[in-house]
């Protein structure tokens, strides 16, 4: 009978469309799942990502045990619990998702050199990173080259979910610890999207069959909220990115929508290449930054006096989630108009955010704050002029902002310039523009 294969899931946290786990299981031998919960991850993650880990896990335990399988669930370094399972029951490979981060890479590293045969698979981003490069080069530094070629690129079919899994008998499958959901940095939100397979599956046929249509006409609609809501979903791999794509490819809207998928592949096989995304500038403006402590306690609690700012951080606050225009606003105020380095703000986008993925996070930071690969660094971002263009009506700022609630229409951008402003909302801390 052949061996054991131990499937090690980390963001693929889905049955549909897990080339890792279907290769294993075309070997027909008995699969062991596994999931490793590293409690030094877990302090430095977010507590809203941390909770929607916990529902994900929970979700993808059941999906198994309904397969006849079940997730095993181990506590302490990855590496370490791996090499004790496969001792365990006697197996000597490893099937996993090929990450992109410095982490992922080092993971993979040790697992090698400890023995084991680790084979990765695709399953992460759409179009693997490495699969299409520039000639002469080892990745895309520039996103209309990449989206060019990523669109004439062939991809891979996509992966049935089994009905069936072999299961190892004998190993006790673990408790997913119940403080995991109160653990980690920031708050909870109060309005967080619910983690899971079913969940983001459930969203995804939600999105193809009511809201794509609208999608390149509302997009940037900031009171619309015409966006997916799937990033958090793709960030734990809860949905393959391959099968969303594909999901609405007769539908209107899906070229446009299908762009930002390509975006987010565009920003992984930059940090392929460059796994110090999150610590130095992929590109060395010779940016000049300030410290201002001050500024940066308004600008993370909302208090910064510019409405579409604090609206946009509030509802990361209340959501764990913020509408992507509002990640552009917020991160040009805090890099372009306060000149705070961009690390401080992908930090708190980090500390909250349900979806914080070290290649979008700080590739998108970057980008915004010119010192990635924007091909114009110095883009003006007026955060007063973004928000009469998609909030003409004030209505996403009132939402966010109650202390505007009374303040009708297009006023709601400009409190400081009302007779009497509303009382408890502060003037601005910068000049908003014009």
């Amino acid at each position: 009978m052949p061996a054991t294969v131990i499937v090690l899931f980390t963001q693929d946290l889905r049955v549909h469309d897990h080339p890792a786990l279907s290769a294993a299981l075309a070997g027909g031998g008995p699969v062991l799942p596994l999931f490793v919960i590293d409690d030094r991850l877990v302090d430095r993650a977010a507590r809203n990502r941390n909770a929607y880990l916990a529902e994900a896990l929970a979700d993808l335990r059941w999906s198994l045990r309904s397969r006849g399988a079940d997730l095993v669930l181990r506590r302490g370094d990855t590496v370490g619990e791996v090499l004790r399972l496969a001792g365990e029951v006697g197996a000597d490979t490893v099937h996993m998702s090929a990450g992109v981060s410095r982490f992922a890479a080092l993971r993979a590293r040790r697992l090698r050199e400890a023995g084991l045969s680790v084979r990765e698979f695709p399953g992460l981003t759409v179009v693997p990173p490495g699969e299409v490069v520039p000639q002469g080069g080892d990745h895309y530094k520039v996103f209309t080259p990449y989206w060019r070629a990523w669109e004439g690129s062939s991809w891979r079919a996509v992966e049935r979910a089994p009905s069936a899994i072999p299961a190892h008998g004998g190993v006790a499958p673990g408790e997913l610890p119940r403080s995991l959901r109160e653990r980690g940095r920031g708050e909870g939100a109060a309005h967080r999207i619910t983690g899971g397979e079913d969940a983001a599956r459930a969203r995804l046929r939600s999105w193809v069959e009511r809201g794509q249509a609208d999608y390149p006409d509302r997009r940037d609609d900031l009171a619309g909220a015409a966006t997916s809501h799937l990033s958090a979903d793709l960030r734990f791999g809860c949905l393959s990115p391959l099968e969303v794509a594909l999901a609405g490819r007769d539908h209107p809207g899906h070229g446009e929508f299908v762009r930002q998928l390509a975006w987010r592949d565009f920003h992984h096989q930059v940090t392929a290449a460059f796994p110090d995304i999150g610590r130095r500038d992929y590109r060395d403006r010779g940016r000049r930054w300030r410290h201002d402590p001050d500024a940066v306690a308004a600008w993370r609690r909302g208090r910064t006096g510019v409405p579409v700012v604090d609206a946009g951080m509030r509802q990361l606050l209340r959501e764990g989630f913020m509408h992507n225009r509002t990640r552009m606003i917020t991160a040009a105020f805090l890099t372009r108009t306060l000149r705070v380095h961009w690390r401080e703000g992908a930090a708190h986008f980090e500390d909250h955010l349900v979806d914080g993925d070290v290649a979008d996070n700080h590739g998108n930071w970057q980008w915004v704050a010119g010192t990635g690969n924007d091909t114009r660094p110095n883009r003006a971002f007026n955060p007063l002029r973004q928000a009469r263009r998609f909030d003409p009506g004030g209505d996403y700022v009132r939402r966010y902002v109650p202390e505007l609630a009374g303040l009708p229409g297009a006023r709601a951008h400009t409190p400081w310039r009302e007779e009497s402003p509303p009382a408890g909302y502060p003037p601005p801390i910068a000049d908003p523009g014009h």
